[in-house]
């Protein structure tokens, strides 16, 4: 493992570091909400998501929801956690129009899960540790809308309830970069392990950035927590310009006030939101209504037993046993659909060759198209075919690129494109050699310049050679022929 230089950011006093840690929040997935029976699909009108126990009225009682507890061991586990086999849920105090109840349950002193890490890999091959400190299980709020009426605020009280993992890492990253690396691989992790669906643009993974800026070497500065930002770009642009801020604030002789910042998207600019609370602030105490989470060892051992391959393991397996370069194998393996998509053209053959052909000319037909790979044209299966076909001499490189075009427009078999339209690479030597004469007795100027040591005009004699058999003659055994009769060798 290499360890990052720490990347420093020049003001008018010399270099400064920041110092970053996130809380991302995690919608658990769950087809109902953390203390009732309320669906939790996305989408839906304002306010049609609802229970009784949601809108707090009286006599409503929170019941745990066993599966969201169950996904909250299996994300643990999956971070190299520990999982705390005593854990309780607190109330915190706070009003807002969208919390019904005036407070918030959630986990403060005593988190289902403890510390963990999670491996983060950068740019160039180096790679750094980012300590989780804890995970804890909260409800969601609801959501204001400020923009349906000019004398009014709305609330939806749909998302009210909704199960979230907090995620809580250490102050361990250094840039911007390493942020978006980091939340990149968690989303990954919780994508494989199925707790949390990971899609930013509908909320369900998103956000809260901690960002300081110290003096090399010196102690921890003031914290300023942007709230909410729900994109790997967005957490980019908001680290990079309040970094920037706080760096102008103290290099003018003033002090950063501990706050809660949004980010605004539109101007790439973050701006006060509130003060930032301490814990004591909320007044938390132990919800009366929930009786505290016991696990015993059984059922936490039969969740880690269900795990999936992870991708840190699945990258390690495939440089070890396929032979793959460390950058192949991590770009297969950042999706799970995309890492069992390989495998399923790659069994049974040339790894490498499979994932040359699934990253370059697959990828590449995918990101022209804008959809992802579960909606390719070209299942793995027909992929692998053409690949059998390529292994086998029917197709030169150039032609099996050429039906792979025809199948993404048309959906057909490898093989029977091949069949219908005469692709089969010409590899009889006798019709070879007679297209490579013609050239030869056509050309005797080029032939002579060749022997005199332009040995780079020989590429210019395959060109017309392929011209002539369609693209069809066999490379290898056509640059064989050529060798011999124009070279003599």
């Amino acid at each position: 493992m290499t360890e990052p230089a720490v990347k420093y950011i020049e003001g008018a006093t010399g270099p400064w570091e920041i110092v970053l840690g996130l809380e991302v929040h995690a919608q658990v997935s769950s087809k109902s909400k953390l203390f009732s029976g309320a669906s939790t699909e996305f989408g839906a009108e304002p306010n049609t998501q609802v229970s009784l126990v949601d809108a707090a009225m009286p006599g409503m009682l929170p019941v745990i929801n066993e599966f969201c507890v169950e996904q909250a061991v299996r994300t643990g586990l999956g971070l190299k956690a520990q999982i705390n086999n005593w854990s309780r849920f607190d109330r915190k105090n706070y009003f807002y129009p969208d919390l019904p109840q005036g407070y918030q349950i959630s986990q403060f002193q005593f988190p289902i899960v403890g510390e963990g890490e999670v491996l983060v890999d950068l740019p160039g091959g180096a790679t750094r540790i980012v300590r989780i400190e804890r995970l804890h299980l909260e409800q969601d709020a609801g959501k204001c809308l400020h923009d349906q009426s000019p004398n009014e605020s709305l609330v939806d009280l749909s998302r009210s309830g909704i199960a979230l993992m907090e995620i809580v890492s250490k102050p361990d990253m250094r840039s911007a970069e390493e942020a978006g690396a980091y939340v990149k691989k968690l989303r990954t992790i919780l994508r494989y392990l199925g707790t949390c669906d990971g899609n930013m643009e509908e909320g369900s993974l998103r956000a809260d950035v901690n960002v300081s800026v110290r003096k090399p070497g010196g102690p921890l500065g003031t914290r300023c927590e942007i709230k909410n930002v729900n994109s790997v770009r967005f957490i980019g642009q908001a680290i990079e310009y309040e970094a920037r801020r706080q760096i102008d604030v103290l290099e003018s002789g003033g002090t950063i006030d501990q706050e809660t910042r949004l980010f605004d998207s539109k101007t790439g600019e973050t701006r006060t939101m509130r003060s930032k609370e301490d814990a004591h602030d909320y007044r938390y105490f132990p919800d009366p209504d929930l009786q505290p989470l016991v696990l015993d060892k059984a059922y936490v051992d039969a969740i880690a037993a269900g795990l999936p391959e992870l991708p840190d393991v699945r990258r390690a397996r495939y440089i070890n046993e396929f032979g793959l370069s460390p950058y192949d194998a991590s770009v297969l393996v950042a999706e799970r659909e995309t890492a069992a998509f390989y495998e399923a053209v790659a069994k049974g053959r040339d790894a490498k060759l499979a994932a040359n052909w699934v990253i370059v000319e697959l990828f590449g037909m995918l990101n022209k198209r804008g959809v992802g790979i579960e909606e390719s044209p070209v299942s793995a299966a027909r992929l692998g075919e053409l690949l059998d076909l390529l292994a086998d001499g029917t197709l030169s490189g150039r032609l099996a690129k050429e039906v792979f075009e025809i199948m993404i427009e048309t959906g057909g078999a490898p093989k029977a494109i091949v069949e219908e339209r005469g692709l089969v690479q010409v590899t009889d030597t006798g019709a070879i050699e007679a297209a490579v004469d013609a050239v030869i007795a056509a050309n005797p100027d080029k032939v002579a310049e060749v022997r005199s040591g332009k040995d780079k005009l020989l590429g210019w004699f395959v060109g017309q050679v392929m011209k002539s058999t369609g693209g069809k003659a066999n490379p290898q055994v056509l640059n064989d022929i050529l060798r011999k009769k124009v070279m003599g060798e």
